[in-house]
């Protein structure tokens, strides 16, 4: 599967040609410590002082390259595909090297990174459901005014918690149609394909 990198990704990483192999290096160690800290505007300063060169070009530099590496990251591209993605843009033989070099030796810790930020959702643990009707009221003598109400049990990170929701049959019968109607759109090719592009 190979990467597809916009213009805008084009031209940031268009900088990199411009400097030595080991300001390359330095830049993929900054694009990690950025995804693990967040950015630090005075290592631009001071990269861009010493290579003479305005900030906002280290600076789409850097995240030029973290993009590179956190996307091919993600996708786990095999050694091939990143090779050919990076081959679009027109890179000297060395630099590539040294890119795919770069890629190989923080995919793990990106990977890492990339799972901890993301978003802790709660999961299903067990359900209680009851069925209330109700048959007369003082205003109405005959009345069939029915009411499902769920106890959903929720775990987040070990912790559980319990929503309470209610609902009319009506409404209940709905909902189960349209969540039935997402998972038969799930076995459909063009959402498998999407899934597993995300994984």
């Amino acid at each position: 599967m190979l990467l597809v990198l916009s213009d805008e990704h084009k031209e940031h990483l268009g900088f990199l040609p411009e400097v030595d192999s080991a300001v390359v290096g330095e830049f993929g160690r900054i694009a990690v410590e950025f995804l693990k800290k967040g950015s630090n505007h005075k290592i631009y300063e001071g990269a861009a002082r010493k290579l003479n060169v305005p900030v906002e070009s280290v600076q789409h530099g850097v995240l030029g390259l973290m993009y590179l590496l956190t996307e091919s990251s993600r996708l786990m591209i095999s050694e091939v595909d990143f090779q050919d993605s990076v081959l679009v843009l027109g890179f000297p033989e060395e630099l590539n090297a040294l890119l795919l070099q770069l890629y190989l030796d923080n995919r793990k810790e990106i990977r890492d990174i990339l799972q901890e930020l993301a978003p802790s959702l709660p999961q299903y643990h067990n359900l209680e459901w009851r069925l209330d009707v109700q048959l007369a009221s003082r205003a109405l003598r005959q009345q069939v005014k029915p009411a499902v109400t769920f106890k959903l049990h929720l775990d987040a990170r070990g912790e559980r918690s319990a929503r309470v929701l209610q609902t009319d049959p009506a409404t209940l019968l709905h909902l189960i149609q349209e969540l039935e109607q997402a998972l038969g759109e799930m076995k459909t090719t063009h959402c498998r394909r999407i899934v597993r592009n995300i994984k």
